[in-house]
């Protein structure tokens, strides 16, 4: 099974063009883990169905499947324009109002930047194509700026302000609102956009425990203020994941900067156990067209060589022409170059948090390479000693078993993970072996050798401390 079975897990957005369970479901089956759905544009009505679908997707599956909330942020856009497009010229003065009853030719901003822009920072119009600088704050809703560069505005299109401290305040009504009916549903983690500190991580941690939710916090790194040396290192810690936000982050930052972050943040990540996400056009030329680009292929096996757990599908799986062929080009690298080319080693993975659960994770990987097992099989009750074990990147499967389901699907976007649900117990480890040996999932008619994580104490979190090794006959 070793050469179909991916270790880097995939994570698809749903879309206009895979809103339907035939779509969802093909997606599972050619090889997604996870499915985004994206608060900046769905609506509760449509979130709850596509949750439905993919839960009914993944009982059909057989597959553990996980639903990521994508929650909007501050994400400032320009609102309607009454010219659309609209072309601007190089030294244009431009004013922006969040005051939409203004009769003024302002150009209405999503946002009221007034009280947070101070003169000469720079703020970039549509995604980064048009670049301004602040002159003045006109009033208590308006700001002016000078354009940069010719180019064309369009409504609704994004601003980013690299230098400009928005004081915490990043979490939205909007999120608020989006928290609350997310905490209510069936969703298994929640990406937090904009995130500026780990202050910002442990706000949302407060929200959600209040709420009564069990949903893993995923930091968007997306700012020039979250990639600083000690602020990057405190969000990797605070989280439970992080997503390397390209786009945005590539406009806040400079593209040249994005790639060494995505480095820092995936090796980080392995340091403390936390899932790692790459994001943001890793197909992009596969919504109009039916293949991939060769700097495509080299971006998605980079991500795979660097050790992420998740690579992402944004358009390409929401709105493209080929989602289902995004998603099979998409494993094909994944497991050609995990065949081909191990992750890149990292020395201070077990100087992260030197737990007693992290070195028998480090334990159990080394014996189970060093004896060549089939696979390593992780009692776990919340997931931790799977990913603990998953922090190590095995060359070979972690199976996880597991009595919760929320955990299950969490665990589904974690490296090399397949994580089962069965009662717990003393044997649960041991049982769901052979049972995967009987039903061929090992794909040989060979004894089968597992290395066994586990716990004295079934079902207690926290209570790992046994390896064993077992042969099945």
């Amino acid at each position: 099974m070793g050469a179909r079975f991916k270790r880097t897990k995939i994570l698809a957005t749903v879309g206009p063009a895979t809103n339907g369970y035939e779509q969802i479901e093909a997606m599972v089956r050619a090889g997604a883990n996870g499915f985004r759905l994206n608060f900046s544009h769905a609506t509760y009505e449509s979130a709850a169905e596509l949750i439905s679908l993919i839960r009914r997707a993944s009982d059909a599956t057989g597959k553990p499947v996980a639903i990521l909330q994508d929650l909007q942020g501050p994400k400032i856009r320009l609102g309607n324009l009454a010219t659309d497009p609209l072309n601007v010229t190089a030294g244009q003065s431009l004013v922006l109002d969040y005051d939409t009853s203004s009769d003024s030719e302002a150009l209405p901003v999503q946002y009221n930047l007034a009280p947070k822009v101070r003169p000469g920072q720079p703020l970039y119009l549509f995604d980064g194509k048009v670049r301004t600088t602040i002159e003045a704050v006109e009033n208590d809703t308006a700001i002016r700026v000078r354009v940069e560069n010719d180019g064309v505005l369009m409504s609704r299109k994004g601003i980013n302000l690299p230098e400009t401290d928005f004081g915490g305040d990043i979490i939205t009504e909007k999120d608020l609102a989006d928290i609350e009916w997310g905490a209510h549903q069936d969703i298994d983690y929640v990406a937090l956009s904009f995130v500026q500190t780990a202050d910002d991580i442990r706000s949302l941690r407060e929200l959600l425990k209040a709420k009564g939710s069990t949903a893993r916090i995923i930091a968007k790194v997306e700012t020039k203020a979250a990639i600083e040396n000690g602020t990057l290192e405190e969000i990797v810690r605070t989280s439970d994941g992080v997503m390397v936000a390209r786009g945005d982050l590539a406009v806040e930052v400079g593209a040249e900067v994005v790639p060494i972050m995505q480095r820092k943040i995936i090796a980080l990540c392995r340091k403390y156990g936390k899932l790692s996400i790459v994001a943001t056009q890793m197909m992009a030329s596969m919504v109009e067209n039916p293949e991939p680009t060769r700097a495509e292929v080299g971006d998605v096996a980079n991500a795979v060589i660097l050790g992420a757990d998740t690579v992402m599908l944004s358009d390409e799986t929401a709105m493209g022409k080929y989602p289902l062929e995004t998603v099979t080009a998409m494993k094909k690298v994944v497991l050609y170059t995990q065949e081909n080319a191990p992750p890149a080693p990292i020395s201070d993975v077990l100087n992260g948090e030197n737990t007693q659960r992290t070195a028998i994770g480090a334990a159990a990987v080394k014996l189970a390479e060093d004896l060549q097992v089939d696979a390593i099989v992780a009692e776990t009750k919340s997931g931790a000693t799977a990913r603990d074990i998953a922090a190590f990147r095995p060359n070979l499967p972690i199976v996880s078993v597991t009595s919760e389901p929320r955990a299950a699907q969490q665990l589904a976007l974690i490296y090399a993970n397949k994580s089962f649900i069965r009662p717990d117990g003393e044997t649960a480890g041991l049982e769901l072996a052979r049972e995967l040996k009987e039903s061929n999932y090992f794909e040989t008619d060979q004894p089968v050798k597992v290395v066994i994580v586990s716990g004295r104490q079934p079902g207690v979190i926290g209570a790992t401390d046994t390896i064993r090794v077992r042969v099945l006959e």
